[in-house]
């Protein structure tokens, strides 16, 4: 029988590229749902190519007009942010592949859990802000949670040569940025354009700025602590310039399981789509004898703060995680706009974690999203205040 996914952010870097493995790997694997937020032109061509039984857009504004870019198909088009919760609780979907930027992707994601669906995570927050919550739902449910991103996709591939119990330590890698080896001082004077200049992956703006702070790997930590179930003290950063290793298993052993490839997201969409088979697809054979040699050090804490501030919030759990990521987004959008200085950042997400009430135990979405909301707030109101006293 074909697989039936939706996809839930297919105009984006993953979603796009997920459909090109669909393409790729034929008709077992059908494309039944697309969602964008405001792509109302490509997600058109995207249902002609695919012919999708739903689409959704997040306007009514956006639905009038894919409507009349679609010229008459068929699919049906959902409107709203509830569209994604009813898209990941179709009868006619078996597996649904989350790409949705921030916490708007969160109901839709828990909502494939509760049904049981297998759910192929691309983005970090259902994992780094909801991780205790998702993942209850999961195993009380039987969903199969599957990752997407490079790191964790290379380490759920290694955990298959043993059990939980026999991991010592999970190594996530990382490319170290734009600014590997420099030193804070050196981050005082940071540009826009030298922050967006990542030396191996072309990813959007806000992901960019996320690696050359290291906050994309911070939220790697929590995720990997609830996806992996391990306690975070077991899981570490190495940053490795050459990004081929994705990320390493340390078993009791002493026996260490690594997963390389090149840098395309292809193969991990396609592991998570064809899981527990592999099947030949669009990603090049690797060429160790082409690449030479494969460096590994650690980060410097001082410089990429936003590690050490992980640690103390996979430890606290609880609404700790959400102001986290949600003050991160809020300040990335200030130093995008030009409003604040890279340093800035970590600053106004160390505000923020210093100045909130966690709750710790039985967190629901409610509060949850609640939370989140807080700290978008809180950063607003910091800028805001700073802003009035430099004038």
């Amino acid at each position: 029988m074909p697989r039936r996914i939706a996809i839930l952010g297919s105009t984006g870097s993953i979603g796009r590229n997920a459909l090109r493995v669909i393409d790729a790997l034929g008709p077992d694997y059908v494309v039944v749902a697309l969602s964008a937020h405001t792509s109302v032109e490509l997600l058109a061509e995207q249902a002609k190519q695919f012919e999708p039984r739903f689409v959704a857009v997040s306007s009514s504004d956006h639905a009038r007009r894919l409507r009349a870019l679609m010229d008459g198909q068929k699919a049906e088009i959902l409107v709203g942010p509830e569209s994604l919760t009813e898209l990941a609780q179709s009868d006619d979907v078996d597996t649904v592949l989350t790409a949705v930027v921030g916490a708007a992707g969160l109901p839709s994601a828990l909502a494939a859990a509760r049904c049981g669906k297998r759910l192929a995570i691309a983005n970090k927050e259902p994992l780094a802000i909801a991780g205790e919550l998702l993942t209850r739902i999961a195993r009380e449910h039987g969903s199969t949670l599957l990752p997407v991103d490079s790191e964790h996709s290379a380490v759920f591939q290694a955990m298959q040569s043993g059990l939980v119990a026999e991991v010592r330590k999970i190594i996530l890698t990382a490319s170290g940025g734009p600014f590997r080896g420099a030193s804070p001082d050196q981050l005082e004077e940071v540009t826009l354009e030298q922050a967006l200049a990542h030396p191996v992956w072309r990813m959007g703006p806000k992901i960019t700025i996320d690696s050359a702070t290291m906050m994309n790997k911070a939220l790697e930590i929590i995720e990997a602590r609830w996806l992996f179930d391990v306690p975070v003290d077991r899981i570490e950063v190495l940053i490795h310039p050459e990004s081929i290793v994705h990320s390493l298993v340390e078993f009791v052993d002493g026996s260490v399981v690594a997963q390389l490839g090149r840098p395309d997201m292809c193969l991990p969409i396609q592991y998570a789509l064809t899981y527990p088979r592999r099947v030949a697809g669009l990603s090049q054979p690797l060429k160790l004898d082409e690449i030479g040699c494969l460096r590994f050090e650690r980060p410097e804490p001082e410089t990429f703060r936003a590690l050490t501030l992980a640690y103390e919030v996979a430890r606290t759990g609880g609404t700790a995680p959400v102001v986290f990521n949600a003050a991160n987004e809020a300040a990335v959008e200030a130093f995008l706009a030009g409003r604040i200085r890279f340093v800035q950042i970590m600053d106004l997400v160390e505000r923020c974690l210093d100045e909130h009430n966690v709750k710790q135990r039985n967190v629901s979405l409610e509060e949850l999203l609640d939370a989140d909301g807080w700290a978008r707030r809180l950063v607003e109101r910091r800028l805001t205040l700073e802003r009035m006293i430099d004038y």
